[in-house]
């Protein structure tokens, strides 16, 4: 199915007149992010332990819900593999909160396929915004690049590294995300909304 030359524009506007409506949304998000960012560069063995901490409990939480739901069904198909499951989460959650130093080297592979994705899925929001956003969108195409570069960085420094270097490359990475967000907010402020 194809788009006439007309609904791609009143798509366009309506896309325009969003980012302009709601760019002081855009700008706060982006000034958190930031100043988040500077915090964690500043001190990355705090952030560092506090993602790992907060892994640890969504591990925790996501395993004794399981297990709740498991128990409350247990006539399902498939209740010992969702009981395992469930085990699984809520070991992974309390051996990060008893010890999350220890899970630093797992947790830092974590972090380098979340940067792939995010830097790719990234990109392709640039790409896909490149018209709306004019000359902003190379802010959120340089940001997806950084999150490649992170990416590989993290896998070279392993596993000496791994007791900071997850706070000071979220702290990196929401340093470029919240400044992107702050260059689309303002290039979005500007955007006179296109008529229909």
């Amino acid at each position: 199915m194809s788009m006439r030359p007309s609904d791609a524009d009143r798509v366009g506007a309506a896309v325009a007149a969003t980012l302009h409506e709601h760019w002081r949304m855009f700008l706060v998000e982006g000034i958190v992010l930031l100043i988040l960012g500077l915090a964690a560069i500043a001190v990355p063995q705090v952030a560092t332990l506090a993602v790992e901490i907060l892994i640890g409990w969504l591990f925790l939480l996501s395993g004794i819900l399981g297990l709740i739901m498991t128990c409350m069904m247990r006539h399902a198909p498939g209740f010992w593999w969702s009981l395992i499951s469930a085990l699984i989460g809520i070991a992974a959650g309390l051996s990060l909160l008893i010890s999350p130093v220890a899970g630093a080297v797992s947790l830092t592979l974590v972090l380098i396929v979340f940067f792939i994705i995010e830097g790719v899925a990234s990109i392709m929001f640039a790409v896909d915004h490149k018209r709306e956003l004019s000359g902003r969108w190379g802010w959120m195409l340089a940001s997806g690049v950084i999150d490649l570069i992170l990416a590989l960085a993290v896998f070279v420094m392993l596993p000496g590294a791994a007791a900071w270097v997850i706070g000071l490359l979220v702290g990196i990475n929401l340093v470029f995300g919240g400044t992107a967000l702050i260059g689309m907010a303002l290039h979005a402020r500007d955007l006179a909304p296109r008529a229909s």
